[in-house]
């Protein structure tokens, strides 16, 4: 009987870290900076859009896994992944931009998917940790990246300018006009010269504000630091006990 309680208790201990192991917000958030300092330092087309659709495509995965996502979505996510991958390869051999406009949409979908997965995550759980938080500040970074995607996107396909004065804009500088208005920073030196990117902007600067606002502010009002560990000793305890 004893052995018994001793095998059902490590079995216990070895779910509890399962548990754990798949709410890998740290990972999440790591892969996310990691993507954003990619996308800072090369350009969005030939091969330096391969590796940066690897990034983003790395990222949505290990999303949707820590998200609990359902398997059958993962391995839809991952055939997609390879799927943006092989488009953003065929664009760089070839030259042609079609293949990399296919490539960004079904990677800014992807991604979207991915950090609705992680958000439905977090408001769902019971108790807010540092995994919480973590996993907050993520889908707060990666909006960054998506509003990204979408105005190179726009840029590509629109006739005109994405910026006023600028005629071709690097991605650097997408990618910084995309966080100054997340953050609602507003330097004012990236202007969008018209629809429909003045229209994204407002809704980029709406979002970062109400995401700062209501879900990070209150997680973090929330969060008891310490608290896990200490329930966890006392578990431990009351096993030893018993």
């Amino acid at each position: 009987m004893d052995r018994a309680a001793r095998r059902d208790r490590r079995r216990q201990r070895w779910l509890r870290r399962a548990e754990q192991a798949r709410d890998a917000f740290g990972l999440v958030f790591v892969l996310v900076i990691a993507t954003y300092v990619l996308t800072s330092l090369l350009t969005n087309r030939d091969w330096g859009a391969v590796a940066l659709t690897v990034a983003t495509s790395a990222t949505s995965v290990v999303a949707l896994t820590s998200s609990h996502a359902k398997p059958r979505l993962v391995r839809l996510a991952i055939r997609l992944a390879g799927l943006t991958i092989l488009l953003a390869a065929i664009s760089a051999i070839s030259g042609g931009h079609l293949a990399l406009d296919l490539a960004s949409v079904v990677q800014i979908t992807l991604l979207a998917i991915a950090m609705t997965a992680v958000l439905g995550r977090i408001v769902s759980t019971s108790e807010v940790s540092s995994r919480t938080i973590l996993g907050a500040l993520s889908v707060y970074a990666a909006l960054g990246l998506l509003f990204t995607y979408l105005y190179g996107t726009i840029d590509r396909l629109q006739p005109g300018p994405f910026f006023e004065g600028v005629a071709h804009p690097s991605g650097s500088d997408i990618l910084f006009f995309s966080y100054t208005t997340l953050t609602t920073t507003g330097y004012g030196n990236l202007v969008p010269g018209g629809q429909p990117g003045r229209m994204v902007t407002g809704l980029e600067m709406m979002l970062g504000q109400i995401f700062l606002v209501t879900l990070v502010a209150g997680l973090v009002s929330l969060w008891r630091p310490g608290e896990a560990l200490r329930r966890r000793r006392e578990q431990r305890a009351a096993g030893d006990r018993a």
